[in-house]
């Protein structure tokens, strides 16, 4: 058995997809420890994990923030910067937690900032924990338009970059990357990323230390009070926007309405800690918080996504066409490299209208070539291996660094 030591960001986006290789690491024996915040402690746990919450008082990475789609990059580097200022907080946080323990090799979200300094640290074999397939250049160059590239040039937090990397190499003796984005970019000696080389793109990005293991198909044995009776025999569209920009426009969500109102289908569609207090909810939609995602997907002919990794993931896994509306973050890549393989129709939120969204929604239900596409990504998903072939990796690691715990 082997101490493993898991640090993650608290997004259900980095979490979610960790959850089935903790069960199955732990279901081989090995004994893990992972940080994240409170938010996440029962999913950590009933995947098995000894859970462990960041400090509040100096960990920003755990800030509640307002998030919204149209963050310009002053935001971006202003959020960084309060996160690098706090570097060294953050990693004493992390250390006088462990400090009676040992481990033997750690793993950690690609976008946690201070992974693999964790791990230089501790002197330990690493594994990164890829959610996001879309490359630095690629999210750059998706805001290039309406980002002023100048101010990453002259904003403070290259100064503040420099005077961190020196105290750490001062105080741990280890070494920041050159480039700054690739701290939110951390590779590990070997890093899982949960796809197919036949979804990503830039492939040559994806170097052999990159282990393709498919979609975070999990059973995280998900609460499963709904009215599924509702839907059976039924046409069910499924709508979701995820938990992260879900929240930044009402608009999207009256286009729902307005196009599904009293159609001959039952529409299920999440609305995470959303107000729809102002809006007539017509009598063939089922509104909910939370659903669980995987029961309700067995019984959806259509689905609309905002095209977060996991949702996608699952759509396709499950070959259910779908119409993509991608919002922000990696959406627009997740929904433009299905768009390319002729999986989805990718729609534009500003632009989008109820005659657009039913249009869409009718053309990926009824061309036969959507689902074919699908079903080719679902196979290449298929062929990975699944959390096992994870597992079967970080065990070749194990090995290579003479790790027999």
């Amino acid at each position: 058995m082997s101490n493993v030591l898991f640090l993650n960001v608290p997004a259900y986006g980095h979490v979610n997809p960790t959850l089935g290789l903790v069960d199955a690491l732990v279901k081989q024996g090995e004994s893990v420890t992972y940080f994240c915040t409170d938010e996440f402690k029962n999913e950590i746990e009933s995947a098995g994990a000894h859970f462990i919450s960041y400090s509040k008082e100096t960990n920003p990475l755990t800030k509640k923030r307002k998030i919204t789609s149209e963050m310009n990059i002053g935001d971006f580097l202003d959020q960084r910067s309060e996160i690098l200022n706090s570097s060294d907080a953050i990693i004493k946080d992390i250390l006088d937690k462990i400090k009676d323990l040992e481990f033997d090799y750690i793993i950690y979200a690609a976008m946690f900032p201070y992974g693999n300094i964790i791990a230089q640290i501790l002197e330990i074999p690493s594994i990164s924990s890829f959610a996001v397939f879309a490359t630095q250049k690629e999210l750059m160059a998706q805001k290039k338009e309406s980002m002023d590239m100048s101010l990453l040039k002259n904003h403070p937090i290259n100064d503040i970059y420099k005077k961190v990397s020196k105290q750490l190499k001062q105080h741990y003796n280890v070494q920041l990357p050159s480039n700054m984005l690739e701290l939110f970019f951390n590779k590990g000696d070997i890093n899982i990323a949960y796809t197919s080389k036949y979804f990503v793109s830039h492939i040559d990005y994806y170097d052999d230390s990159f282990k393709f293991i498919g979609p975070p198909i999990y059973d995280r044995k998900e609460n499963l009070d709904f009215p599924f009776e509702k839907l059976e025999g039924k046409k069910v569209i499924y709508i979701s926007l995820g938990t992260v920009f879900n929240n930044t426009s009402s608009r999207l969500y009256d286009i729902f309405f307005k196009s599904f109102a009293n159609i001959e289908a039952i529409v299920v569609m999440t609305a995470y800690k959303v107000d729809l207090s102002g809006f007539d909810i017509p009598r063939n939609f089922i509104v909910r918080n939370y659903v669980p995602q995987s029961e309700i997907l067995k019984y959806t002919d259509v689905a609309i996504t905002h095209a977060g990794m996991n949702s996608t993931s699952d759509l396709i896994y499950n070959n259910v066409p779908f119409v993509a509306i991608p919002i922000s973050a990696d959406q627009p890549y997740m929904a433009g490299r299905a768009s390319e393989l002729g999986a989805t129709i990718s729609l534009d939120k500003d632009k989008l209208t109820p005659e657009i969204l039913k249009n869409s929604v009718n053309e990926v239900l009824n061309d036969p070539s959507y689902l074919e596409n699908i079903k080719k990504i679902s196979s290449s998903f298929k062929q990975t291996g699944g959390y096992k072939k994870a597992v079967e990796e970080i065990f070749k690691l194990k090995k290579e660094k003479h790790i027999f715990a």
